[in-house]
């Protein structure tokens, strides 16, 4: 039996399958997900993370963020306040956005797990590389819109499936990861724009941009009488 989609709970059908696991396609929203019966455990998850060798002086890795950063600073102004989520065990994001004069405050469950900055609420909240690591969507996803201010922007680095036959997944490299467990395509990311009132703008391949609706300044308060 088809588990149901880990993002909007609909019905899913099996599309896929490795040596390693079974994936999932959802007939509503498309995300593209590993088999929930296959999960690592937190401690195994985390030892492949400490494999990571990024770092703030790999020139190659700050090129790589630039595919987000370039972009997001062309939105998103000088003084804003804002939050790395998932920033990993060398953060390097925030230092290249506070470069440009943005204040940036990190977190991660393994790395960064004091919570404190998911109390407050921001002007711009990235999360690189991190999406497709989501054991359940349907709870992170809200946890990261709910930390936009009114006019904000989530700035999103994944890797986008953007064909689809299940050879061409199975050919895929980025579905090899086996912490990576959830896989989005154009059509997940415009639904999630839509289920949470976000506009969405795939910038590319890679990046996907959501903002929060301004507030309108020029709607006049409701009146007591």
């Amino acid at each position: 039996m088809s588990p149901v989609c880990t993002l909007c709970h609909n019905a899913a059908t099996e599309f896929a399958q490795d040596k390693f696991r079974r994936y999932f396609k959802c007939v509503e929203c498309e995300l593209i997900f590993a088999d929930p019966r296959a999960k690592m455990e937190e401690r195994a998850e985390k030892e492949i993370y400490d494999l990571h060798q990024n770092a703030p002086t790999d020139e190659g890795y700050r090129r790589f963020l630039s595919l987000l950063t370039e972009p997001l600073l062309k939105r998103v102004p000088a003084g804003a306040e804002g939050l790395d989520f998932g920033c990993g065990p060398g953060p390097t994001l925030h230092l290249m956005l506070e470069d440009a004069g943005i204040r940036m405050a990190l977190y991660d469950i393994f790395y960064y797990p004091d919570k404190a900055p998911l109390e407050q609420r921001y002007d711009v909240v990235t999360c690189t590389e991190v999406v497709e690591h989501f054991n359940a969507p349907a709870a992170s996803w809200p946890t990261l819109i709910s930390l936009l201010k009114e006019g904000a922007w989530l700035a999103i680095m994944t890797s986008l499936f953007t064909r689809e036959t299940p050879e061409a997944f199975l050919a895929w490299q980025y579905k090899n990861d086996p912490t990576h467990v959830s896989f989005y395509t154009p059509k997940t990311m415009q639904w999630l724009g839509e289920r949470f009132g976000l506009t969405c703008e795939i910038v590319s391949q890679r990046v996907i941009f959501f903002q929060r609706a301004p507030v309108d300044k020029h709607t006049a308060p409701a009146s007591d009488a």
